[in-house]
């Protein structure tokens, strides 16, 4: 009892990074998301060759986060990131209404991958500050989210140009820390 005391206690204090792979389709935002989060910032992105990583510390949490090209050529190696994952952040382009299904044939793909089967998933709607956008509700609807059953996750809409929505998202991840 002591022992399972102590790790838990020694799990909230210890350093250890937590591994997030960043995902979605070309152009969704997945690299303005990820320095945003990093410098509060935007960055002028060209489009993602492999991938960026970085390290990203919230309320002394470090996050290993890892910046995945979404072009179709680059998808078929998403799944070479995947070991010790604990978070999959998928982010989304709620004006791309032509895509989303492609953006749900990947989610599910990577749901039933063997090494993500512990990860939590967090769905950012990015983009709602462009006129005619989905809203996460019409997203999370699409994507049917509500089927999801044995993987935790959460849809945030946000904007990575303002930073908007990204805290709330970064918040729900270290809420479901030690919580597994």
């Amino acid at each position: 009892m002591m022992g399972l005391i102590f790790a838990k206690l020694w799990s909230l204090f210890s350093n250890q990074e937590h591994k997030v792979i960043i995902v979605g389709l070309d152009n969704a935002g997945k690299t303005t998301i990820l320095y945003q989060f990093l410098m509060n910032e935007v960055v002028h992105t060209s489009p993602t060759i492999g991938s960026n990583v970085e390290e990203i510390v919230v309320k002394k949490t470090h996050f290993l986060m890892w910046d995945i090209g979404g072009q179709e050529s680059l998808r078929s190696s998403w799944n070479t990131y995947y070991s010790n994952t604990e978070f999959i952040i998928l982010v989304v382009d709620s004006i791309d209404r032509e895509r989303l299904a492609i953006t749900k044939e990947e989610l599910y793909r990577m749901l039933a991958h063997e090494d993500l089967r512990k990860a939590a998933v967090l769905i950012f709607a990015n983009k709602q500050d462009m006129k005619g956008c989905m809203t996460a509700a019409e997203i999370s609807k699409y994507l049917t989210l509500s089927s999801i059953k044995d993987h935790p996750w959460h849809i945030q809409s946000c904007c990575a140009l303002t930073g908007e929505g990204l805290c709330q998202g970064l918040e729900w991840m270290t809420s479901r820390i030690g919580v597994r």
